[in-house]
């Protein structure tokens, strides 16, 4: 299903729920979605997600979850 020899480069992307995917560098970005920085091969970016995201529930998600003060 996935291409790990794809050397195409890539953006590492976030939405609103900080929720990450990765976009190709040649197509506009889509509208919700903004720019990390972060950019490189399908396997660099998605390692970096993988570092970086570490609770996958949308923020919204992780919000209602905390306990009110």
């Amino acid at each position: 299903m996935f291409d790990d020899e794809d050397q195409r480069r890539y953006a590492v992307v976030r939405n609103d729920e900080e929720q990450y995917s990765i976009w190709p560098e040649t197509l506009d970005i889509p509208r919700g979605w903004i720019a990390t920085g972060v950019a490189g091969t399908k396997s660099e970016c998605l390692a970096h997600i993988a570092e970086v995201w570490t609770d996958l529930r949308p923020a919204s998600a992780r919000r209602a979850a905390e306990p009110v003060r």
